[in-house]
């Protein structure tokens, strides 16, 4: 959850910065309450600080992350497409997040590369259709570059190969500014796709990278040919940073649980 904190911050940082660019007396940015893991009220999500950051955010950032084992539920899903209760979650070392993007439920967990970008569309076009087919276009070179046909499938958001999901999309725009983004399954465990409907869609399969080609994955490559994509086809210039990732929860007055941190500090 803490992830998607982060997103919200540095959106929340990006609408600052535009409103204070065209001279806007309205640079009140209200919490986010959106975020909700089962059992757990919206007042104990800790949210992030509105407040300037102690670096702020030069520009248009896209986070490279990997989850642990999660299922994410967005706001026009349907709560029973995760068929396994609270219990049997906890035996699968899995948990269940409500979140603010577009769309059903769907896994995140190892061997998934997801990608947030967070961008303001005025500086692009201002167009989620769009925005959405420059994402599946990324992810349908990446495949191509590792011999595999992603395509896209008539009136379904994803990239596809066959009748099999590879990579699911999912985004959130406020004052045309994104968060959200998509996962791409790459040696995913494929088995916790069972435990849902994913993204509510019955008659579909799930793949990844590994399943098709029968063989693992380099995933540090795979994210090399998604960042080399993504500069050519929405026509910017990627620096990389590698950040302290508890850096970046402080800048963002974001506060992890004990056992994240030391998962972070390792």
């Amino acid at each position: 959850m803490e992830t998607w904190a982060l997103q919200k911050g540095i959106q929340s940082e990006l609408i600052n910065k535009k409103l204070i660019d065209r001279g806007s007396e309205n640079l009140e940015i209200k919490p986010d309450t959106s975020l909700r893991s089962k059992n757990e009220s919206t007042s104990q999500v800790e949210q992030p600080k509105a407040s300037l950051p102690l670096r702020p955010v030069p520009g248009d950032v896209l986070l490279i992350v990997e989850h642990p084992h999660v299922y994410t539920l967005g706001k026009s899903g349907n709560a029973s497409h995760l068929l396994r209760s609270g219990e049997e979650l906890d035996a699968l070392d899995a948990s269940y997040v409500e979140i603010d993007r577009g769309g059903d439920i769907t896994y995140h967990g190892p061997g998934q590369i997801v990608g947030y970008p967070i961008l303001d569309l005025d500086r692009y076009f201002t167009d989620i259709h769009k925005y959405l087919r420059f994402l599946e276009e990324v992810i349908i070179h990446t495949c191509a570059d590792f011999g595999i046909t992603g395509t896209r499938v008539d009136k379904l958001t994803g990239v596809w190969v066959d009748d099999a999901k590879i990579c699911a999309f999912g985004i959130k725009c406020s004052r045309w500014v994104t968060m959200h983004g998509f996962a791409l399954n790459v040696n995913a465990h494929l088995d916790y796709f069972g435990h849902i409907i994913p993204c509510g869609i019955n008659d579909k399969a799930v793949c990844s990278m590994s399943s098709i080609l029968n063989r693992p994955i380099d995933e540090e490559e795979v994210k090399k040919r998604i960042l080399y994509h993504f500069s050519k086809i929405f026509d910017v210039e990627i620096v990389k940073q590698d950040i302290d990732p508890m850096e970046l929860f402080n800048q963002f007055g974001i506060t992890l649980p004990s056992q994240e941190q030391a998962n972070f500090v390792k």
